[in-house]
């Protein structure tokens, strides 16, 4: 599981009762503890370990980016001090979560000690004025299961803004000639969200390939593996270079510093190496190191995006959208020659031929049905967004390749979208429902969420209202 660590900084105003923070400043911490978080406070900054005096920000800051935190939650133990949260936001740079604890019955003299939601509108307000994206965390109590779910939401994004922020992805070619729709601006990926490409040529790779299998253990290994967990239905040859393919590409991974992969896949690669490099993508795609086909650049970015989403916990799997069901209305089969990692599939795989090809090296499976969250990053002409939706696994025809037939709750209105753009008919899906963490996590990296169910205000209720 992906650790996140959050910048702890609970925040008072002087006006309204300090002890009753404090108090619910404790209780907080606490809380976090026991639901497993990782945190840094500011109990070292002032006597309090509380935000509300601005002589303070730059030690915390300080403090909190020598931690490398992810996250800043500022919980409003009472009505709290705007202002000094928002420069505190607009600082660090990281995704805020605004929450505070249900306020009391006022006493028997009509006193009230806190007002933390009256707190939170205001705190709400300034963040805009400062242009500083944040998420809400309804105002419930610290055992309500929303508080719970919530930090766990907030968590998610916080994993999807740091990865996408931190994007390298080994381009290995060029993409083949024929697939324009996989075009993607290099420059511009960078400018806009430092997302950096590490292109090599085939030859790189191939020189890779032979270095691994003359050195032989590592690939050894990766062939035992492949013997355990899969069918082998090639030669014993064609299975080594599945493996030194797979050992070179993840050498070549790490020595480029990247975290997901984008390859060429055909043609050009099986007149070298003489097999599909699918297997090999399935065994990367299985250790969480995402590898997309036709170098498909923004395909690799939605792959990284989605396990970020699932907290690293489930494996993702590179789809073409390809045809409509023959007797669902609302059923579409996702498929591909055979790229998708062992833990999605329903039965054991088998290391085969892929369906348009001559070469050997494609996974065959269906995959594991069940919930689903499908999504595509994608632009053009400098705008960018973020396909997202639900989907179920259902019965349908076997077919080659890696495949599941799924449903939506409206395939025409999902046709519309990819057809009309900017998507085109590649997709990652998981086997998690992760559509509001991706919605959420959207406004942070700058892209605009675009659901392909008409389901906006229960996404948007399911990050400020979980469990509701």
């Amino acid at each position: 599981m992906a650790n996140i660590k959050l910048g702890f900084a609970p925040t008072r105003r002087s006006i309204f009762s300090a002890p009753d923070a404090l108090k619910y400043a404790g209780l907080t911490k606490k809380r976090l503890e026991e639901l497993g978080v990782d945190f840094v406070d500011i109990d070292d900054i002032n006597d309090e370990g509380l935000l509300y005096n601005d002589k303070d920000l730059p030690r915390i800051v300080e403090k909190f980016q020598k931690a490398g935190v992810d996250g800043l939650f500022i919980p409003h133990c009472n009505f709290g001090t705007e202002y000094v949260c928002a420069r505190l936001a607009k600082t660090l740079n990281v995704p805020v979560l605004l929450w505070g604890p249900r306020d009391e019955r006022p006493d028997e003299n009509g006193v009230r000690l806190r007002d933390s939601q009256c707190g939170l509108f205001a705190t709400g307000k300034v963040l805009r004025r400062f242009r500083i994206p944040f998420t809400y965390l309804t105002n419930c109590r610290l055992e309500d299961p929303q508080f719970q779910y919530g930090i766990r939401n907030f968590l998610a994004v916080c994993n999807v803004v740091k990865t996408f922020r931190h994007t390298r992805i080994l381009q290995i070619g060029p993409r083949p000639f024929d697939f324009w729709s996989t075009m993607c601006n290099e420059g511009e990926l960078l400018e806009k969200f430092n997302i950096q490409l590490s292109p090599i040529p085939l030859p790189e790779l191939t020189d890779a390939i032979k270095k691994a299998k003359a050195e032989g253990t590592e690939v050894k290994k990766v062939m035992e593996y492949c013997r355990e967990h899969m069918c082998i239905a090639v030669t014993e040859e064609q299975l080594e270079t599945v493996a030194a393919l797979k050992v070179a590409m993840r050498r070549l991974a790490d020595f480029y510093g990247c975290n997901a992969g984008a390859i060429q896949c055909w043609n050009a690669l099986q007149g070298e190496i003489g097999i599909m490099p699918c297997a090999a993508n399935s065994l990367l795609n299985e250790e969480g190191f995402p590898v997309v086909c036709e170098t498909d650049i923004h395909g690799a970015i939605t792959a990284l995006m989605l396990e970020a989403a699932g907290m690293d916990e489930a494996r993702t799997f590179f789809a073409d959208w390809t045809v409509r069901h023959p007797d669902n209305e609302n059923g579409e089969l996702l498929q591909h020659c055979g790229p998708w990692p062992i833990s999605v599939a329903c039965e054991k795989p088998t290391i085969g031929y892929p369906l348009a090809f001559d070469h050997p090296g494609a996974v065959e499976a269906e995959a594991k049905h069940g919930e689903m969250t499908l999504c595509r990053f994608d632009g053009d002409n400098g705008e960018y967004s973020l396909l997202l939706g639900h989907a179920k696994g259902v019965d349908g025809p076997k077919t080659k390749g890696t495949y599941v037939w799924v449903e939506v709750a409206d395939l025409k209105r999902l046709e519309n979208k990819v057809v009309c753009g900017p998507y085109i008919h590649h997709c990652v899906g998981i086997h998690k429902d992760v559509v509001p963490v991706l919605y959420e996590a959207c406004k942070y990296i700058g892209i605009k969420p675009d659901l392909y169910d008409p389901i906006e205000d229960e996404v948007q209720a399911a990050i400020y209202d979980p469990q509701k």
